[in-house]
C-alpha cells in the first residue's frame, strides 16, 4: 500500500552510511500512516514524502514545459514542410466535405474502404474533368473560328491596322465634335495598341505554359489527398474530436458549423455561376453573338475566378463587337454586365450563405472579400468558414464562462440539457 504512484510501491533513499542505499516506504496522500513494513530497517525520521512529492511535481512541470516547447517546434517544422501543399490539401478537404454523403452511399454498396475511396475519387474527377474538357474544346473551336473570320475581314481591308482604323474612324469622328482630338493620330495609336496586345499575348502564353506544370502537380496532390480523406474520413474526425478539449455536444456543433458553411458556400457559388451564366447568355442571344449557350456556360465557369471572374468572357466579346463595328452592341453589353454581374456576385452570394449559416450578410460579404484577398480562389470557401468557426467558438466560450459563473452543478445540467432529445 506504500508508494510514490499507485503502481510504484517503494523508492530508494540513502541509509545511515553514505555509500549505502536502502528501500524506504513512501506514503501516498490520503494513505493511512504508521504502517510498519517488515524487512525495512529505516527510521521514521528518514521518511520525507512531502519533499519527494514536491520534487516529483516540479519535475513533471519541467517535463510538461519541455514537451510543449518540443511539440511546438516540431509542429512548426512540419508546417514548413507542408506549406507548399496547403492550398491543394485545403481544396481536397473542402471537396471531401461536399462529396462525403456521396462517398457514404458508395461505401454502403462496396464495403471495401480502398475500393470505395477510389470510386468516390474517380467520381469527383469525372465531374470536374469531363465538363471542363468538353467546354474547353468547344471554346477553342469558337475562338479559332472568330479569329479566322476577323483575319479574313482584316486581310480584305489591307491588314489589321487599316481595318481597325476604318472601324474606329466613325466613333472618333463623332467624338471629335465634342472633344478636341486634333493632336490624336488614330492610325499610330491603333498600331501601338496592336503591338502591345501582341506582346501581352506572348507573355500570357508563356505564363500559361510555365504554370501548367504547377497546376498539374497541385491537382495530383489534391486528388491523392482526396482519396485518403475519403478512406480515413471517420478516423480523422474521431481523432480531431479526441484532441479537442470539448465535450461531445460542442464538438458536434463545431463540426456541424464547418460542414454547413462549406455546403452554403457551394450553394452560393453554384447560384452565382448559374445566375451570371443565364443573364449573360441571354444578353449574348439578344445581341446576336454566335453560340450564346456556349459563351453563357463559359461565363458561369469563369465566375468562379476571384476578382476578374466573368469579365474574362464578356470583355473580349465586347472588344470583338467593337472591332467589327457594332459599337452600340458593345456599349449595351458593358452596361448589362455592370448592372447584373456585380449584383449577382456581391448580393446574391452573401445572401445565400448568410441565410443558411445564420450570419449577417454584411459580415459574410467582408469575409468573402478578405478570404479571396488572403487565399485566392479558396478564399470563397475559407473566408466564410473561418468566420463561422470564430462565431461558433465565441458561442462556446460564452457558454463556458456562464457555466463557470453559475456554480459547480451548472456543467452537469448543461451536459444533460444538450444530451436530452428534442
Amino acid at each position: 500500500g506504500c508508494g510514490i504512484l499507485p503502481f510504484v510501491g517503494e523508492t530508494l533513499t540513502p541509509g545511515r552510511r553514505q555509500d549505502r542505499w536502502r528501500l524506504a516506504p513512501v506514503r501516498l496522500i490520503g494513505q493511512p500512516a504508521e504502517r510498519p513494513m517488515v524487512g525495512y530497517d529505516v527510521p521514521e525520521t528518514e521518511l520525507r514524502s512531502e519533499q519527494v512529492y514536491r520534487d516529483i511535481a516540479a519535475r513533471r512541470r519541467y517535463t510538461v514545459v519541455f514537451l510543449s516547447l518540443a511539440t511546438a517546434a516540431a509542429l512548426y517544422i512540419c508546417y514548413l514542410m507542408v506549406r507548399p501543399f496547403v492550398k491543394p490539401v485545403l481544396f481536397a478537404a473542402v471537396v471531401t466535405i461536399v462529396f462525403y454523403p456521396v462517398h457514404l452511399r458508395i461505401w454502403s454498396r462496396v464495403r471495401q474502404p480502398n475500393l470505395a475511396a477510389l470510386a468516390s475519387t474517380l467520381f469527383v474527377l469525372l465531374i470536374v474533368i469531363v465538363p471542363l474538357v468538353a467546354l474547353g474544346s468547344a471554346v477553342t473551336a469558337e475562338i479559332r473560328q472568330a479569329y479566322q473570320s476577323l483575319s479574313v475581314k482584316s486581310a480584305e481591308g489591307g491588314g489589321w491596322t487599316p481595318y481597325l482604323t476604318e472601324k474606329l474612324q466613325k466613333p472618333i469622328t463623332a467624338l471629335s465634335r465634342h472633344v478636341d482630338l486634333s493632336g490624336f493620330d488614330l492610325r499610330s495609336s491603333v498600331q501601338s495598341r496592336l503591338e502591345q496586345m501582341s506582346s501581352w499575348s506572348v507573355r500570357l502564353a508563356a505564363n500559361v505554359v510555365s504554370n501548367l506544370g504547377i497546376f498539374v502537380f497541385d491537382a495530383a496532390i489534391s486528388f491523392f489527398t482526396l482519396f485518403f480523406l475519403f478512406r480515413e474520413g471517420r478516423r480523422v474526425r474521431l481523432t480531431m474530436a479526441a484532441v479537442l478539449p470539448l465535450d461531445e455536444a460542442r464538438v458536434e456543433r463545431l463540426f456541424a458549423s464547418i460542414s454547413d458553411t462549406i455546403v452554403a458556400n457551394l450553394y452560393g457559388v453554384v447560384a452565382v455561376a448559374l445566375a451570371q451564366g443565364i443573364l449573360m447568355g441571354f444578353a449574348y442571344f439578344l445581341l446576336g453573338v454566335s453560340s450564346p449557350i456556349l459563351w453563357g456556360a463559359l461565363t458561369a465557369v469563369c465566375s468562379l475566378i476571384p476578382l476578374v471572374g466573368s469579365s474574362l468572357v464578356w470583355l473580349p466579346i465586347t472588344v470583338v463587337l467593337a472591332a467589327t463595328g457594332h459599337w452600340g452592341k458593345a456599349v449595351v453589353l458593358i452596361a448589362w454586365s455592370g448592372a447584373f454581374i456585380g449584383l449577382a456576385d456581391h448580393v446574391l452570394r452573401p445572401y445565400i450563405i448568410g441565410g443558411r449559416v445564420k450570419m449577417n450578410t454584411l459580415f459574410v460579404f467582408f469575409s468573402l472579400l478578405g478570404g479571396i484577398k488572403a487565399f485566392g480562389l479558396l478564399g470563397i470557401f475559407l473566408g466564410p468558414l473561418i468566420l463561422s468557426v470564430t462565431v461558433a467558438l465565441l458561442g462556446i466560450l460564452r457558454e463556458e464562462v456562464r457555466i463557470s459563473q453559475s456554480g459547480p452543478g451548472a456543467d452537469e445540467l448543461h451536459n444533460q440539457t444538450n444530451a436530452a432529445p428534442d
